[in-house]
């Protein structure tokens, strides 16, 4: 394998300021409420998230409780979303509940912006939620939030020019670029895909993928490795495809990399679990011609990183930690609650559940028709299943990603400006850094 032997989770400890403020994190307190369920008194929960999906599933909550209701708000999405919630906790009117990217939790949680869910929610994440992700939301020994989906990074492919040009389906990325090679040779107006403009989130799931650790500690030190031999050899294995035009150099997220997709200007797709319902709406056209598979690995054993990913956290200034853990054990772990979200959307979704009790219910809403029947659930949890585990993230990354971002397409200049950037910012934010990493 190209990862770190499958043991327990990495328990990410931090520096002792840091650490303190884990520690006092919990501002009204983690265990009691003001007023809690079954004292009679119905308690009012804030709820504030950007996912597609999230006022129905409270509707749904409210419909079957009568001691506790749900107050729902639709906030902004990444960054700009986080910048509200900041300011909300600092200004006294935080919400009860929220959701978090994994990527953006250990920075938040440092901050002192977030209960300790240890007591309410610690044994829930132990027992029901995948051990690649606990390292992502437990963080110096506290339980800081509950997982929602799971994001494995999937290859979908077109199988039509697949067949045309006799290439069979890749298990490793030496096989990939084979692949490249032969059909843009057969027709040159085909690349492999579109990996232009450079994406952090994706860069940093491949990498995972090849076993590196981007954050860590040594004692009380952070650790910042971004720029490590298993990243570069990823940064330079997609660098060298765009240089020989095996890959677009089209950028992702944009009107150019969906007509690409669309006309069967790209045989495959880098993509994840929540993906494939991006397909249905942005390439109707397409219907049929799209399959999913495992991720190229790099020794052809099954391992996969995660792209994305979305958490429930309580943050700071919270008066009903018990409330708000009770709505997060039902948000994130009852089938209802994957029903509500699902059927209330006017575009499929395959967002996969973190908690495989969930993932029928997710599975019974997607219509399979547009991958020929394929089962996009099963495929996607056999994927979850291979993640590396023992990946965690850092307190700096939202201020890595904006480096990275600067960087554009040249990958390998993305992980160098991140490496600098990852060890300023622990600096500048007081945090001891481990310069031996």
């Amino acid at each position: 394998m190209p990862c770190i032997a499958r043991t327990s989770r990495l328990a990410l400890a931090v520096s002792a300021a840091s650490l303190a403020l884990l520690a006092t994190a919990c501002g009204g307190g983690s265990g009691s409420d003001a007023s809690g369920p079954g004292d009679g008194k119905p308690v009012t929960l804030t709820f504030w998230s950007s996912a597609l999906g999230a006022k129905e599933t409270a509707d749904a909550f409210n419909k079957t409780q009568t001691d506790i209701k749900i107050k729902f708000s639709l906030v902004p999405a990444g960054p700009e979303g986080v910048t509200k919630l900041s300011n909300a906790v600092k200004g006294g009117n935080a919400p009860d509940v929220a959701t978090m990217d994994y990527s953006a939790l250990p920075e938040y949680a440092s901050e002192g912006n977030l209960v300790d869910l240890t007591p309410s929610s610690g044994e829930l994440v132990k027992k029901e939620f995948p051990e690649a992700l606990q390292s992502l939301v437990n963080l110096g020994g506290s339980t800081w939030a509950v997982p929602f989906d799971v994001t494995p990074i999937q290859l979908f492919y077109r199988k039509d020019l697949f067949k045309k040009h006799g290439v069979e389906v890749p298990t490793t990325w030496a096989e990939y670029r084979t692949a490249a090679e032969k059909i843009h040779r057969a027709d040159p107006d085909v690349t492999i895909t579109n990996f232009g403009g450079g994406d952090p989130a994706l860069l940093s799931g491949l990498a995972w993928q090849a076993g590196a650790q981007w954050y860590g500690t040594n004692g009380d030190a952070w650790k910042v490795n971004i720029d490590d031999p298993a990243s570069r050899k990823v940064a330079a294995y997609w660098d060298d495809l765009l240089a020989d035009g095996l890959a677009s150099r089209t950028p992702l997220w944009g009107e150019g990399e969906a007509k690409e997709r669309s006309t069967g200007k790209v045989a495959t797709v880098i993509g994840a679990a929540w993906s494939a319902g991006t397909f249905p709406v942005s390439y109707p056209d397409s219907k049929g011609k799209w399959g999913i598979a495992p991720l190229p690995t790099w020794d052809g054993e099954p391992s996969t990183g995660m792209y994305g990913g979305t958490s429930y956290i309580v943050p700071k200034g919270s008066e009903h930690t018990e409330a708000a853990a009770e709505f997060i054990k039902w948000v994130t772990t009852d089938p209802a609650a994957m029903t509500a979200r699902l059927s209330s959307l006017k575009a499929p979704s395959s967002a996969l559940p973190a908690n495989e009790g969930m993932r029928a219910a997710a599975a019974k809403e997607f219509d399979t028709s547009y991958f020929a029947g394929q089962d996009v659930y099963a495929v996607a949890g056999e994927a979850a299943d291979t993640i590396v585990p023992g990946w965690t993230w850092g307190p700096v990354q939202q201020q890595v990603v904006s480096a990275q971002m600067a960087a554009g397409s040249d990958h390998t200049k993305m992980l160098t400006s991140g490496q600098a950037k990852g060890e300023t910012a622990v600096t500048d934010r007081g945090l001891k850094l481990d310069r031996m990493a």
